[in-house]
């Protein structure tokens, strides 16, 4: 979703006095809700895998009454080319995908070599079949309310008295992408000594590992260190990542949010590759190992020794913070 910022621009800027809406997940609205581009989130109620016909029919014959001229379909399955179809769109947008002839009146093929980042494959749905895309893309930049912070820090009990390190350890992908914790804590441990503090963010499932890396924290640093992991919404989420003066990631949705919101960031990888969905900001630096069984894309290490994060030691990270933050934050 954050990527698809950048093809929302690229319509605004094609189109500028169309209003372009965005069905999606509920879970998406916190993002598209700061995507000045976006005039209205519409909910997607159906979940991941859900045929539900009738259901889409339904909702298709609902959206048929803004008199939409054209839809743009980002993923690949059948299934969500036919909410376009029964809303009755007359110019229906997308890559051939799961064999959706009819579904698609503009169906593109894709060339994976001439198309290699996903930012690209979303662009380029915004252009003529084979026309060259910009040099450079517009990146996604994520809206926030500056004024809401201070709300959020009585409700959290944080304060910006000293600069926030926030750590993201989580990956709804799988272990094979997660830093180990005792590697966070680490980094966590030099930013206190350096007179920050630590705010980890994440989902419910991340508030395990968050515990982990305070616990591995030496204990006089540990009132240093606020875990918010399946503490916060997603929108709240965002507005406390915005304050954030530095951030460390695994490659993860949130690693993205912190690119789209402009914070400096290292971003750590493991089983995946930067080269498909790399975060989209000039103050990134990516970390990864260089191994032989680089990139595997798995969800485990299929050799059980995930050498490629294990072996990532600390001290790269903290040296891409040092580059990140002039120092603030020593090697």
């Amino acid at each position: 979703m954050v990527m698809a910022q950048s093809l929302f621009k690229l319509l605004r800027q094609a189109h500028p006095g169309s209003e372009i809406d965005v069905l999606a997940p509920a879970w998406s609205r916190p993002l598209t809700e700061r995507m000045p581009e976006v005039a209205a989130s519409i909910d997607m109620p159906l979940g991941h895998g859900q045929l539900l016909l009738g259901e889409r029919y339904r909702l298709g014959r609902a959206l048929a009454k803004r008199g939409y001229s054209r839809a743009y379909i980002l993923p690949n399955s059948l299934k969500s080319a036919l909410i376009p179809v029964f809303a009755g769109i007359e110019t229906r947008i997308g890559w051939r995908g799961e064999m959706r002839f009819g579904l698609i009146n503009d169906i593109r093929k894709l060339d994976p070599k001439r198309y290699p980042l996903m930012v690209e494959r979303f662009a380029a749905l915004a252009f003529a079949p084979g026309a060259p895309l910009p040099k450079a893309l517009p990146r996604p930049e994520l809206h926030v309310e500056p004024e809401a912070l201070p709300a959020l820090g009585e409700q959290y009990q944080l304060t910006l008295e000293r600069p926030v390190l926030a750590l993201c350890p989580g990956a709804e992908f799988g272990p094979a992408k997660q830093w180990p914790a005792e590697h966070y804590a680490t980094v966590a441990a030099r930013a206190i000594d350096a007179g920050w503090q630590v705010w980890l963010f994440g989902s419910e499932k991340d508030r395990a590992v968050a515990e982990a890396i305070i616990a591995e924290v030496p204990e006089r640093d540990r009132k240093a260190c606020y875990s918010l992991a399946g503490r916060t919404s997603l929108a709240d989420a965002i507005d406390l990542m915005a304050a954030a003066a530095a951030v460390v990631s695994n490659d993860s949705g949130l690693m993205h949010i912190a690119a789209a919101l402009g914070r400096p960031l290292v971003a750590v990888y493991g089983s995946t590759s930067a080269d498909f969905t790399p975060p989209l900001s000039d103050r990134v630096a990516v970390v990864s190992q260089s191994l032989e069984c680089q990139p595997c894309f798995k969800r485990e290490c299929p050799l059980e020794h995930l050498r490629c994060l294990r072996e990532l030691k600390p001290a790269r990270v903290l040296t891409a913070l040092a580059g990140l933050t002039d120092g603030a934050i020593g090697q």
